[in-house]
């Protein structure tokens, strides 16, 4: 039987002899890894402008608070993504308004934005789901005609192109994660991108406690002022030591993720049992995160079951997400939504089995985990 995590970090020597040059040394936070971290990931998305945070969510909700939401302020969230997205927006003293998925991708549904927005709403934040690019050009559109900001959510879109342009540079601001089964990993990070200089430096600012000189900037040790609110949402130099290393790694992460998803796809084509999202084409790239099995109707309450087999035959599974937003019971009950009101995120949701295509992964893996899941599903019949 093999042993199929579904995911797992790939830390080499390369990255434990960058901490331990860091531990060795003298400087944990505010150092130069911080900023060779940022550089090499601004190098590789081709942004002109790029800040560490402590994670995805610090980084939406500090766009939020730098855009100034007040209450009464409206965001369009999707409904099929994780929680992260939207409490952003309520953090930051605003109200998600959520929109359903297309059936197609698991995106937002662009034909029922326009339908959600009202003279309160100030932004629109978009999730390339599982890391399949929303139609960005249509996005913008909307956006400009009304005059509204537009957070890229890119917290599974490392790699993720529309039409050429990495997620994150198609709006005002993308916010990457580097959780230990993302992309990339810093053991908990994130990263903001953005075309607009000064909308990184606001944010580099309010990361550190609004505070008008960063620690290289002081002229007398310890004398600063503070400018304005702010948090403490900053990286540290070990973090960023692992994130050095490994955005050397990212391009053949991706090659290894794509190979693998190709050979997994072919494989779940052949079962009749299940469907699949809409994966690259034309001008939309994935980002290959994983790869999710839609199981049609009359299969949909052996999901369990069909999990629990993979599992105890070394198929490690995920579920993205176990509910869309709105339906869980924070904001249900906030919000007094009800089941039914967002069906295809429901459908994804309910249905769905997320399965690895990581780079710690190979071909023969996909082939294992393709025959084991027509098995799981043959038993529960």
């Amino acid at each position: 039987m093999k042993s199929i995590p579904f995911g797992k970090p790939i830390i080499g020597d390369e990255e434990k002899n960058a901490v331990l040059d860091v531990l060795n040394g003298t400087v944990l936070a505010h150092g130069k890894k911080l900023k060779e971290f940022e550089a090499g990931f601004a190098a590789y998305a081709k942004a002109p402008a790029a800040t560490t945070v402590a994670n995805c969510t610090a980084a939406m909700h500090l766009a939020y608070f730098c855009l100034g939401l007040k209450p009464g302020d409206e965001v369009i969230v999707p409904a099929q993504t994780h929680t992260a997205t939207a409490h952003a927006v309520e953090l930051a003293s605003g109200k998600a308004v959520f929109v359903d998925a297309e059936s197609d991708t698991g995106n937002i549904d662009i034909d029922q934005i326009e339908c959600a927005i009202t003279d309160r709403t100030k932004a629109i934040s978009v999730v390339h789901f599982l890391g399949m690019p929303v139609d960005m050009g249509r996005i913008n559109a909307l956006a400009k005609k009304r005059g509204l900001f537009v957070l890229e959510d890119c917290a599974l879109a490392i790699g993720t192109k529309f039409d050429g342009i990495h997620a994150g540079l198609l709006g005002d601001i993308g916010c990457f994660s580097f959780y230990p089964v993302k992309h990339i990993t810093t053991a908990e990070g994130g990263m903001a991108i953005s075309n607009d200089p000064s909308i990184i430096h606001e944010i580099d600012r309010k990361k550190a406690f609004g505070l008008d000189k960063m620690l290289g900037e002081r002229k007398v040790p310890g004398m600063y002022d503070v400018n304005s609110l702010g948090f403490n949402y900053r990286m540290n130099e070990i973090q960023a030591a692992i994130g050095v290393e490994q955005v050397k790694r990212i391009d053949g992460f991706l090659q290894k993720r794509r190979s693998n998803y190709e050979r997994l796809s072919e494989g779940l084509k052949q079962i009749d049992e299940v469907e699949l999202l809409k994966s690259s084409h034309d001008k939309f790239e994935s980002s290959y995160y994983c790869h999710t099995a839609i199981l049609k109707e009359d299969m949909a309450d052996k999901r369990i079951q069909i999990i629990e087999n993979l599992k105890a035959n070394g198929v490690g599974t995920s579920i993205y997400y176990p509910n869309p937003v709105p339906l869980m019971k924070y904001y249900k009950e906030k919000y007094a939504f009800k089941d039914g009101m967002f069906p295809v995120a429901s459908k994804i949701s309910n249905n769905s089995i997320a399965l690895s295509v990581g780079p710690h992964l190979d071909g023969e893996d996909m082939d294992y985990i393709v025959e084991m899941l027509k098995n799981a599903i043959m038993e529960t019949k």
